[in-house]
């Protein structure tokens, strides 16, 4: 049976060390998973096989002791009816069935070792089974890791290009033009304020002077008409 060659394989195969030997280990552990779980589709087919056939041997197994059973008592009946030669006959058909009530027992035996055998052999391949996913998890994170790591260095090697620097200079040169007409801006309105305030004290002060003028020239002028 070619397939027990195979799970002995799979079982026997150390998942780890022929990962780490692989060139390509996540297209390695993908076959890998891909092949148990072919086997464990076969071995599980093959399991449910075993057990309906087991099955039927049960069934062909009590007919068989029930006529075992009717012979006995036909053989018992023919004894107290003083048919001894009854009685033979009916015994070598009891002992026909006796005869095959115990070869399909030990089929029955047989198949239900075969079933706990497979049922074994199934549990064993679902661990390594288990096994090689968690692995395949592994390794698909590592994989995301490394790419994400790897997209970072181009990255940073990116940024640290010369292009990458000028680009950043102009840009900072963008922002210390746009920082200086801001302050300029600021720098034009506010001597404009001032320069408003300032007119205006000067104008108070000149209209200050005018009345000052003009109140000297009218007592000037009274004091020449008194005299």
């Amino acid at each position: 049976m070619g397939i027990f060659t195979r799970f002995r394989d799979i079982i026997s195969a150390n998942i780890n060390a022929m990962l780490d030997k692989a060139e390509d280990p996540e297209k390695l552990i993908k076959l890998m998973i891909r092949e148990m779980e072919d086997t464990l589709v076969e071995i599980k087919a093959s399991c449910a096989g075993v057990m309906a056939e087991g099955k039927k041997i049960g069934r062909q197994l009590e007919e068989a002791q029930s006529r075992e059973k009717q012979w006995r008592e036909r053989a018992e009946l023919a004894v107290n009816k003083a048919r001894d030669d009854l009685a033979r006959e009916a015994l070598v058909e009891k002992r026909r069935y006796t005869d095959r009530s115990d070869a399909l027992k030990r089929q029955l035996e047989e198949c239900e070792s075969l079933v706990a055998q497979y049922q074994d052999d199934i549990r064993q391949l679902e661990e390594k089974l288990g096994t090689a996913r968690e692995r395949q998890r592994v390794l698909v994170q590592r994989h995301i890791h490394a790419n994400r790591k790897k997209r970072a260095q181009q990255e940073i090697r990116r940024m640290n290009s010369a292009e990458a620097v000028i680009k950043f200079e102009e840009l900072e040169n963008r922002i210390e033009r746009m920082e200086a007409e801001a302050d300029l801006v600021n720098f034009v309105r506010k001597p404009t304020l001032e320069a408003e305030l300032d007119t205006l004290a000067v104008d108070d002060e000149i209209e200050k002077e005018l009345q000052d003028l003009k109140s000297s020239l009218t007592k000037k002028g009274k004091n020449a008409r008194t005299q």
